[in-house]
């Protein structure tokens, strides 16, 4: 179980990578008006997966007999809500007949604020490695 802490905590850096590289890649195009390529779907992808990967861990670190404590649920609520805005932003963008930066870039902005607040809904730090002490 302390394997699972470790891979969920340390996967949160890859998460909030991609994001940032997310969010630079989208706010450039958008800023130079750069036509939009299959670019953003594979970027706009890449963090929605690793995002995913990261709600399963912690969704199956905690059916896997982690200690919950009620801060958790702040975490679990903004984990899924960033989720679920980078996804639905995502589709709706690659639905558009002329998909852009914008959506993608508020989707995956939002998302890296909602993460953001639910790691420091358990009182952790946003970078620093933490203890497995629940």
């Amino acid at each position: 179980m302390r394997m699972l802490f470790y891979a969920h905590s340390g996967l949160r850096y890859l998460v909030l990578l991609m994001g940032l590289i997310a969010v630079a890649y989208f706010a450039f195009g958008l800023a130079t008006r750069r036509p939009v390529d299959k670019s953003v779907r594979i970027i706009g992808s890449s963090f929605a997966g690793l995002l995913d990967t990261q709600v399963l861990l912690g969704i199956v670190l905690l059916g896997s007999g982690w200690p919950f404590y009620p801060a958790l649920w702040g975490h679990l609520t903004m984990m899924v809500l960033a989720a679920v805005v980078a996804h639905v932003l995502l589709v709706v963008n690659r639905k558009r007949p002329n998909p852009g930066y914008l959506l993608p870039l508020i989707g995956v902005g939002g998302a890296l604020l909602l993460i953001i607040g639910g790691i420091l809904a358990i009182s952790r730090s946003v970078v620093g490695m933490t203890g497995a002490g629940g």
